[in-house]
C-alpha cells in the first residue's frame, strides 16, 4: 500500500490535500485507499502510525447497547376516555371499544337505547347501552371501511384449503332428505322476491300501545302462517310416524320459533321492514304497533344477525325442521324417537352447508346456535301475549292463544268459556292433547295423500270452527 504512495510521489498530508479539493479523488485515484479515514492522519505519518490505528480498532470494546426508546403515550381513547393502546379504524381507541366497534360492524349489529339516546359514554358505563356506544364509535370518527378492509386484509392473508373433502359428499338418503324439505319449505313459504310488496301508511311514523288495524292484519297473516308450517311440519319425512300428542308437542313449542325465522328472513336492512307473506311490508314503528311492542327491536336484531349467515331456502327449510323436530321438547311420550329423526336432519344441514360454504366450517354451528336464540325470542313472545290479551279488545285468535299456551291451560279455558266441541266428523277427544285447533289441523289431511287439503278458521268470541275446504291463497 506505502509502495503506491511512493509511486504517486505524495505523503499522507499531499494526499489529504487533494481529496479536499474535489469528491474522492483519491479513492478514484486508487483502490488502497477506498477505506482509510483521511482525517487519522496526521503531517507525515509513518508506517507505525497507521499500524498503530488499525491496531487500536481491532481491539477496541462494543459500546453498550442504547437504551429502548421510551413507549408512544396516546391520547386517552376519543369513546370513553380510558387509556389508549393505540390507533385504531381511523381514531386513538382503548382495546374495549375497538373490539366492540369491529363486532358490531362485521356482525351488522342493531342495538336499542332503552333511555332517551343521549347517554353517557366513560369505562365506568360504557357497557350500559350499546346503541349509545356504537353511536359515540361514529362521532369520533371511527371508520365502518376500514374494519371491512381489514377484514379482508386478513382473509388475503389466510388462504384456506378449498380441497372439498370426499367426507362432505351428500349420500343418495340425505339428498333425497334435503330436497323433501327444501320442497316443503318452498311449497309452504314462499320467497321475498316472489312476492309483490305492498305498504300501509297506518302507525308509519311514531310508536303507540297497540294499532288496532294493524292488529287485526297482522293476527290474520300469522295465522295464516302458523297453518302452512303445520303443513310443513306434516311433510317433513317421518314426523306423522309419531304419536298425535307429541306431533300437537311439537307444533306447539316450536310454531313460534318458526314463525319469528320466517319472517325474519324477509328482512331488509336498507328500509328496516319486514315482508309478510300475502306482500304487506311493515317498518319498525308499525311491527311495534301492530302488537310486536317491546319484543319489536329483540325480532329486528336477529334479523340483522341473520344476514352475515346468507342462508338459503334449502338451510332455513332445514334449520326449521331440527327446530321443529326437537327431543328435549317437554312432555314428548317418545323423545328418542324424535331424536332419532332429528339425526339425519343436522347430518344433513351440516354437509349442506359445508359444501356450500367450502371455506366456512364455522357456518354450521353458527346457524344452530340460532335456534337457542328463536327459543329466547319465543319465551319473550309469550310474555309479551299475556300483555296483549289486555289491549285487543276482543279475544285472541284461536291459532294464536293455543300457539302460546300450554294444553292444560288451553283446556281449563275451554271449559271456563263453554266453548264448542270440535268440528263434525271429528272424533271425540280422548286426552287433553285431542282438542283444539292443532289437533284439528293435524286430521284434516290425510297422511297418506301428498296432496295437503287445508283449513279455513272462522272464529268468533265464544267458539272456534274449522271448515275443510280447497287451498288456501
Amino acid at each position: 500500500m506505502f509502495d503506491c504512495m511512493e509511486a504517486l510521489g505524495m505523503g499522507p498530508r499531499q494526499l489529504y490535500d487533494v481529496t479536499s479539493r474535489g469528491a474522492c479523488m483519491l479513492r478514484k485515484a486508487s483502490p488502497f485507499f477506498a477505506g482509510l479515514d483521511p482525517f487519522a492522519w496526521t503531517g507525515s505519518a509513518s508506517v507505525q502510525s497507521v499500524e498503530t490505528q488499525s491496531t487500536s480498532s481491532e481491539e477496541m470494546v462494543p459500546s453498550s447497547p442504547s437504551p429502548p426508546p421510551p413507549p408512544r403515550i396516546y391520547k386517552p381513547c376519543f369513546v370513553c376516555q380510558d387509556k389508549s393502546s393505540g390507533y385504531h379504524y381511523g381514531v386513538s381507541s382503548c382495546e374495549g371499544c375497538k373490539g366492540f366497534f369491529r363486532r358490531s360492524i362485521q356482525k351488522n349489529m342493531v342495538y336499542t337505547c332503552h333511555r332517551d339516546k343521549n347517554c353517557q359514554i366513560n369505562k365506568v358505563t360504557r357497557n350500559r347501552c350499546q346503541y349509545c356506544r356504537l353511536q359515540k364509535c361514529f362521532e369520533v370518527g371511527m371508520s365502518k371501511e376500514a374494519v371491512r378492509n381489514d377484514r379482508n386484509k386478513k382473509k388475503k392473508d389466510v388462504k384456506e384449503e378449498l380441497v372439498l373433502p370426499e367426507s362432505y359428499e351428500l349420500s343418495g338418503e340425505l339428498e333425497e332428505l334435503v330436497n323433501k324439505v327444501s320442497k316443503a319449505h318452498q311449497d309452504t313459504f314462499p320467497s321475498l322476491l316472489q312476492l309483490g310488496k305492498y305498504h300501509t301508511n297506518s302507525s308509519a311514523e311514531q310508536r303507540v300501545q297497540l294499532d288496532l288495524g294493524l292488529w287485526d292484519k297482522f293476527s290474520e297473516l300469522s295465522t295464516k302462517c302458523i297453518i302452512k308450517i303445520v303443513e310443513f311440519a306434516k311433510r317433513l319425512p317421518g314426523f306423522t310416524t309419531l304419536t298425535i300428542a307429541d306431533q300437537i308437542t311439537l307444533l306447539k313449542s316450536a310454531c313460534l320459533d318458526i314463525l319469528m325465522l320466517r319472517i325474519c328472513t324477509r328482512y331488509t336492512p336498507e328500509q328496516d321492514t319486514m315482508t309478510f307473506s300475502d306482500g304487506l311490508t311493515l317498518n319498525r314503528t308499525q311491527m311495534h304497533n301492530a302488537g310486536f311492542g317491546p319484543l319489536t327491536d329483540l325480532v329486528f336484531a336477529f334479523a340483522g344477525q341473520l344476514l352475515p349467515l346468507e342462508m338459503d331456502d334449502t338451510e332455513t327449510g332445514l334449520l326449521s325442521a331440527i327446530s321443529l323436530i326437537s327431543g328435549d321438547r317437554m312432555d314428548l311420550e317418545e323423545p328418542q324417537k324424535v331424536d332419532k329423526l332429528q339425526e339425519p336432519l343436522l347430518e344433513a344441514l351440516k354437509i349442506y352447508a359445508r359444501r356450500r360454504r367450502p371455506n366456512k366450517p364455522h357456518m354450521f354451528p353458527r346457524m344452530l346456535m340460532k335456534i337457542t336464540d328463536l327459543r329466547g325470542i319465543s319465551t319473550k313472545g309469550a310474555e309479551r301475549a299475556i300483555t296483549l290479551k289486555m289491549e285487543i279488545p276482543g279475544p285472541m285468535p284461536p291459532l294464536i292463544r293455543e300457539m302460546l299456551e300450554n294444553p292444560e291451560a288451553f283446556e281449563d279455558q275451554t271449559e271456563s268459556s263453554g266453548e264448542s266441541s270440535p268440528p263434525t266428523g271429528v272424533p271425540p277427544a280422548e286426552s287433553p292433547f285431542q282438542t283444539g285447533v292443532f289437533w284439528a289441523l293435524l286430521l284434516a289431511v290425510d297422511v297418506d295423500d301428498n296432496q295437503l287439503s287445508n283449513v279455513n278458521l272462522c272464529y268468533s268470541d265464544s267458539s272456534c270452527d274449522l271448515l275443510l275446504s280447497g287451498d288456501w291463497h
